[in-house]
């Protein structure tokens, strides 16, 4: 199949695909008498995992890992995924707490603030946003 076609049944963009190619994480099987780049039905499984490996949030050199043990399954133990998944989650629960800390700062500006419809001169956000209220870290 073409890299459209590839596009199609896989969810990834024409751009997408041969980004991962140039990531060095797709290759096309060969290559038609015109040219083009073909790509088999394990390009089509290999594209689909990059997507649902991303789509959860591992990054293009987590996915490299992936496929490095996807390539060589009995060469590998299943604590190497595991690794790699357990840091992905020690990575999403601290930007968690860190979103956490910016919705508490982001609550307490938006308490602070009378939302009325006087003059913003003395607005408690924008005096925050300036640096002159103690109410930002």
């Amino acid at each position: 199949m073409k890299i459209g076609q590839l596009a199609k049944l896989s969810g990834l963009s024409v751009h997408t695909l041969r980004y991962y190619e140039k990531s060095g994480l797709l290759k096309a099987s060969g290559r038609s008498s015109g040219n083009y780049r073909i790509y088999s039905q394990d390009d089509l499984a290999t594209a689909q995992f990059i997507r649902r490996a991303r789509n959860i949030g591992f990054s293009l050199e987590d996915v490299a890992e992936f496929l490095s043990i996807r390539a060589d399954l009995s060469g590998h133990q299943c604590g190497d995924a595991k690794a790699l998944a357990d840091q992905k989650i020690t990575e999403v629960e601290a930007k968690i707490a860190e979103l956490q800390q910016v919705l508490a700062a982001l609550h307490r500006l938006s308490d602070a603030c009378c939302g009325g419809s006087k003059s913003a001169i003395h607005c408690t956000i924008m005096e925050a946003l300036d640096g002159t209220d103690a109410l930002t870290p």
